[in-house]
């Protein structure tokens, strides 16, 4: 995947830890440690729709549409 340079604002302390795991070598660089954590957020957040979109259906609908194909 192509990658693409942006530039970002940040504040002070965010970026001190950021820069704490860089020197632990937690990550390679600041840009991986910022990659890394946009796409955890990313992937949480659609964890996080799926489960609403879960959340609204109705069990007991969804088992007779269930057992209404079986039969």
């Amino acid at each position: 995947m192509s990658q693409m340079k942006v530039a970002i604002t940040i504040e002070e302390g965010v970026l001190a830890n950021v820069d704490a795991l860089v020197k632990r070598k937690v990550f390679s660089n600041r840009s991986r440690a910022i990659q890394e954590a946009v796409l955890e957020k990313l992937e949480r957040l659609e964890r996080n729709r799926l489960a609403e979109e879960c959340a609204k259906l109705d069990p007991a609908f969804e088992k007779a549409m269930a057992d209404e194909g079986l039969s």
